[in-house]
Formats: C-alpha cells, structure tokens, sequence
C-alpha cells in the first residue's frame, strides 16, 4: 500500500469514527426525550414493564361515552379502544374538539396501583375535513359575498 493510500484510508476510517460517535451521542440525547404511544389494551394486559409505565407515555383511544365528569378544574373520563377501557384523570382546560366518543390523545403517567392515567396534556383528533369555525364562517361569507357579486353581475 502506497503511503497516499494509507493516508486515504486512515483519513476514511477517522471521519467514520466520528460520524459514529457523533450518531452515538444524539441517540443517547434523544432516548430520553422519546414518548411511546400506547392504547388502553397495551396497559390492560400488561405489555408494558414497569419501568415503561414508570416513563411518561402516550395514550389513545375513544372517549367513552357518558363517562365525562367535572369535578372544578379536574376532567375524568374513561379511554377505550374496544376491549379494554382505561380511566383518565386530567387538571385544566380541555380542547374545544374534545367530546364523548372522539378519538383523543392524552400524554402523561399511569400509576398502576390506581389504575388512573393522570394525563398532563390532552389532544383532540379531527379528521381531515376539519376546519376551524372562525374560518369556516369565513368562507361562507365569501361565498356568499361572491355569489351576491355574481347575481347582481348578470341583472346588469
């Protein structure tokens, strides 16, 4: 091997070390930053370890209805995916989407002694077609707007 060989490929082997180690570090900065997302099932079962249900974690599922109750700034409601249901415990102003039998999303901790997943944060899902209803007001009026245009357009 000549010696401009060697230097490539020491030079090769050295950018690949650090390319590695930089990877290393960013994966071990993220791991502890990563929630998973579990349902209702997961955590009835008992699929999850303890020391998973220790981590925060995602929850989703539907809002069973006829279980929502207010109690002050407290929501308690039960979360199910079919099989099993899990109750759910959260402090403060839920979303404007949130409503019984809507798909939602709830980060927080379970406590298996309670059996109660205390949600920190809760997320509504909507669909696709969704739209806000100041948005939605919006383009009605312009709708009709454009249609009053129009009309009055071909009286002329």
């Amino acid at each position: 091997m000549t010696p401009r060989a060697r230097a490539r490929l020491t030079a090769i082997i050295v950018i690949l070390c650090g390319l590695g180690l930089a990877l290393g570090f960013a994966l071990y900065g993220l791991s502890g930053k990563i929630t998973y997302f579990q349902t209702p099932t997961d955590i009835a079962t008992g699929a999850l370890t303890s020391q998973q249900l220790e981590r925060s974690i995602r929850v989703g599922g539907l809002v069973k209805t006829g279980t929502l109750k207010q109690s002050g700034e407290t929501f308690t409601f039960t979360l199910t995916d079919g099989p099993n249901d899990l109750d759910v415990s959260y402090k403060g102003v839920l979303p404007d989407l949130f409503r019984e039998g809507q798909g939602i999303v709830a980060h927080g901790h379970y406590d298996a002694g309670t059996k109660l997943f205390t949600a920190d944060e809760v997320l509504a899902k909507h669909d696709e077609n969704y739209m806000p209803p100041d948005v939605k007001k919006g383009l009605e009026d312009a709708h009709k707007q454009g249609l009053q245009t129009l009309m009055e357009s071909d009286g002329n």
